[in-house]
């Protein structure tokens, strides 16, 4: 083998170990979070704080509980895949998923104020909450769709 052909053989050999060490390294948000239990247990408790809420009410009646089990999954699933982990969101595009359900303004900045209080109360870092807010934040396009 030419010595060009070892160059070329030993790059390919080293790549994916230096991928590998970059990404021990660096690891993902989903990582940084906690992984899939941490999401899904900070995700609850942002829920269970939206219900709460008078304002929030009408987005909570009407609907089964193998309904709102399947709701939850696929907002765990998408916050999942967004932050980097191994989940595959199967649901609709969230603008087809709001459509139609009068979603405000005022609700959107309440969601927000409560998200941070989730995130604060499961001592999510400042740096993946300004991750998670760049995640979110361009949604509002999608979701809000009254002043």
């Amino acid at each position: 083998m030419n010595r060009f052909c070892r160059r070329i053989a030993v790059g390919l050999v080293a790549l994916p170990l230096t991928v590998g060490i970059a990404s021990a390294q660096e690891k993902s948000l989903y990582h940084r979070l906690g992984g899939y239990d941490a999401i899904a247990a900070m995700l609850d408790d942002f829920v269970g704080r939206l219900a709460a809420e008078q304002q929030m009410q009408r987005f909570f009646v009407g609907h089964s509980k193998n309904s709102d089990i399947r709701q939850r999954q696929l907002v765990v699933d998408l916050f999942c895949q967004v932050t980097g982990g191994p989940c595959f969101y199967i649901g609709r595009d969230l603008k087809v998923a709001h459509a139609g359900l009068g979603v405000t303004k005022s609700d959107w900045d309440l969601a927000n104020t409560r998200f941070m209080e989730t995130m604060n109360k499961f001592n999510v870092g400042e740096r993946e909450q300004k991750e998670l807010a760049g995640l979110i934040m361009p949604l509002e396009k999608d979701i809000v769709e009254k002043p």
